[in-house]
């Protein structure tokens, strides 16, 4: 017989320090730890946001110009970042939905790695292990592996988009909620075809159940540092 799954922390606060983030999509820095990012710029933290991909296939039903399109992804998530307090980002570009070899898994693991050289972090957010899109779990992979490459030492909290977690650690993000409203409401693109809002923050607000009694929000985090 199995034992009862561990109650999850809650975290006083998000820890201060240095903050890199790796999105696979620009809308995951806001739809997953946006909350906790703009906790962090609210504190005073200097955060940086990388995103993987060039969001591409964000438009199946081609309602945008090709051409521009993934300018206008990236101008998306610029403007998410503004409402949450951020304007260090950066694109690699990498398209998206695509079937990843070994030599592509390489490549986003030594610039992961060159990544957390630069910025030196203190605190390193990445998609969670068992994330169901094939973009996010790569990523992961690549993340975690570059922790080691770049001998991290500090803290890395996995964030859930499109798999919920077993968590093991809460943040209370009530007192930003409506910055992540404000941030994924930017991606309007994205909006048009999931509702984001209403998954996102549905979500959010169940992760209130433990600590919070069902009042509130609060983003659910794994510990993989």
């Amino acid at each position: 017989m199995q034992g009862v799954t561990p109650e999850p922390r809650l975290l006083a606060g998000v820890p201060r320090g240095r903050v890199l983030c790796f999105a696979p999509h620009p809308d995951d820095e806001a739809i997953g730890p946006g909350g906790a990012l703009a906790l962090h710029a609210r504190q005073g933290d200097a955060v940086r946001v990388v995103i993987a991909t060039d969001g591409s296939s964000g438009d199946p039903q081609h309602r945008h110009d090709p051409a521009t399109y993934a300018a206008l992804r990236r101008s998306e998530s610029t403007a998410g970042l503004r409402a949450l307090g951020i304007t260090d980002v950066g694109f690699w570009g990498f398209p998206d939905n695509q079937h990843y070899s070994a030599t592509d898994l390489a490549l986003a693991t030594r610039m992961a790695a060159e990544a957390l050289r630069a910025h030196a972090p203190d605190v390193v957010y990445l998609p969670w292990e068992c994330e169901g899109h094939g973009d996010h779990h790569v990523l992961h992979l690549a993340v975690v592996q570059a922790l080691d490459e770049a001998g991290f030492r500090g803290r890395a909290l996995g964030y859930e988009v499109w798999n919920a977690m077993v968590p093991d650690v809460l943040l209370d993000i009530t007192s930003v909620v409506e910055q992540k409203r404000a941030a994924m409401k930017c991606h309007a693109s994205q909006m048009a075809y999931v509702d984001y809002e209403h998954v996102i923050l549905g979500l959010n607000a169940y992760r209130s159940l433990v600590h919070g009694k069902g009042r509130g929000w609060a983003e659910a985090f794994r510990v993989v540092r």
